[in-house]
């Protein structure tokens, strides 16, 4: 169990850290109006990451219980689904762009607000969440509803801590990022590694 756990951290760590549109937003945010800002913004987020870590505990644990055939459809679907990401990864630019040109001043609650609705109304949150997630189930005992909620807390509490030093950090961060040019590189590969990496765990018997 603490293996299954550990790992997943571990994979959650690596995907927080990888830039995306979430971690991007929170820096250019921190960068122009302070840190405090990028704080907020980070706590809507996880907020957020709640709303979608119910909808799948309770839709997927039924889902579970009710039919060991369609629980293995979701992992293969999962799989095939982070392979997906792997490849838009293996596509795209490797060079990490923000701009903080034209971004509009706003309170900390606007932007808990913001963070908040731009994770809840992102559909790929969730179809992210239902491929991650039940592959790294990892007790017999305890129900699959609390399972996920445990998960959905890992998932939560790691990525705050990724994203709050992101914050924190934000000046030195883009100060790196503009002297580095390879910085992209080599978190593009790392990203493309872990998603195949969970996607071959997501198959094993």
């Amino acid at each position: 169990m603490f293996e299954t756990l550990l790992a997943f951290a571990s994979a959650t760590a690596i995907l927080a850290i990888s830039p995306g549109p979430d971690n991007i937003f929170v820096l250019t945010q921190s960068i122009v109006n302070g840190k405090k800002y990028g704080l907020a913004t980070v706590f809507g987020l996880m907020t957020g990451c709640i709303i979608h870590t119910t909808l799948v505990a309770v839709g997927v644990s039924q889902i579970i219980k009710a039919n060991e055939h369609i629980s293995f459809l979701i992992k293969l679907f999962g799989a095939g689904y982070l392979l997906y990401l792997a490849y838009m990864v293996y596509k795209s630019d490797a060079k990490i762009a923000f701009s903080t040109d034209n971004i509009e001043t706003k309170t900390t609650l606007q932007l808990f607000k913001t963070g908040f609705w731009m994770n809840v109304l992102n559909p790929k949150v969730t179809i992210f969440f239902l491929a991650f997630f039940p592959r790294f189930l990892f007790s017999e005992t305890i129900s699959s509803f609390i399972q996920f909620y445990v998960l959905g807390g890992i998932f939560i509490l790691v990525s705050f801590v990724v994203f709050s030093t992101i914050a924190i950090l934000a000046g030195s961060i883009s100060t790196l990022i503009k002297k580095n040019n390879k910085i992209g590189l080599y978190l593009k590969w790392l990203q493309i590694i872990v998603f195949v990496g969970i996607a071959i765990f997501i198959l094993k018997p």
